[in-house]
């Protein structure tokens, strides 16, 4: 399951992983993160962790099209997991 949002096409705006809860039943913290974002999409910066939130900023996109993030993070227990956010952009 991904979280889905719609963007306006001249937005520049931040996207959110919130990792808060899983972090805690597997008792562990953020080591790294990284997002792809797929092209038509400009990532604008890296990404930002705070706790167990990963956070990027993304802007463009074309009218009607559909583009999927993807947040992956890596612990200091040695886990890996991923999670996406589909944007649909739609003048608003």
């Amino acid at each position: 399951m991904s979280d889905s949002f719609i963007k306006d096409p001249a937005a520049r705006l931040d996207y959110t992983w919130d990792w808060t809860d899983w972090l805690a039943e597997v008792s562990d913290t953020i080591s790294s993160a990284t997002v792809a974002v797929p092209a038509g999409l400009t990532a604008v910066g890296a990404p930002v962790v705070d706790g167990g939130l990963v956070t990027q900023r993304v802007e463009g996109g074309d009218v009607d099209g559909a583009y999927r993030l993807v947040c992956q993070i890596i612990t200091v227990g040695g886990l890996i997991d991923e999670r996406k956010i589909d944007l649909t952009i739609s003048e608003r």
